[in-house]
């Protein structure tokens, strides 16, 4: 089994992998994934705008391997709700958004909304780029229920294997791009798995869905992995 290596985001910050560098599982308890790549990732603070154009945290996790490139963003919905009851607090008159009996079904502001549309919304701008879409299906990793999405960037020459997720009100997206007649990056994004704050990894006995279990519709499936 290959040994789990712990790397801090902290300690990664700007650091550029060679290119002969091997592949090794990246684990990381703040954002609570595990993943493989090519070396130690880049890490970039951004900002993500929703469907309902909330900003919201997002980190970008970033490996170039020559012609080759993999990147993680992960967005922090954490914020939504307090977002959305301060939107629904000053919005104008006539607004849907204020509406009074929003709140157990959609959520002030309807963040539950955006929240529940978040990995459909991802995967919309994911293929409004110059691509083709050559495959686009419902999957999951780890049991966390996503898309998984193949994708041709004509301009460029490059594949691009893409899978979207959302575990814990955080949205995950994964793309591994090749130039065309490269081995298919399929193996970077099935790699993808989650940790709980002690790095352990998390495997559900039942299929994960955020829309449900995070937004307490139902309770989360138990824990059979770890």
């Amino acid at each position: 089994m290959q040994r789990l290596t712990l790397l801090v985001a902290l300690f990664c910050w700007g650091a550029t992998p060679a290119l002969g560098q091997e592949w090794q599982q990246y684990v990381n308890t703040e954002d609570g994934f595990a993943v493989n790549f090519p070396g130690s990732p880049n890490i970039t603070e951004t900002t993500w705008r929703s469907q309902l154009d909330y900003r919201l945290p997002a980190r970008v996790y970033h490996v170039d391997r020559g012609e080759e490139r993999y990147v993680v963003t992960v967005v922090d919905y954490s914020s939504l709700e307090q977002q959305g009851v301060e939107r629904a607090a000053s919005c104008p008159p006539g607004n849907a958004q204020c509406r009074e009996n929003a709140g157990p079904i959609l959520g002030p502001g309807y963040w539950k909304h955006d929240e529940r549309g978040a990995i459909v919304y991802a995967t919309f701008t994911l293929i409004q780029q110059d691509v083709r879409v050559t495959s686009l299906a419902w999957e999951w990793q780890d049991l966390v229920e996503g898309h998984s999405i193949q994708l041709t960037n004509e301009a460029e020459q490059t594949r691009t294997s893409a899978y979207i997720a959302m575990h814990e009100h955080k949205l995950y997206i994964l793309e591994g791009t090749v130039p065309l007649g490269y081995p298919e990056p399929g193996l970077f994004q099935q790699s993808l798995g989650w940790v709980d704050a002690d790095g352990r990894r998390i495997r559900y006995e039942l299929v994960y869905s955020n829309a449900y279990h995070a937004l307490q519709v139902y309770p989360a499936p138990p824990i059979v992995g770890r």
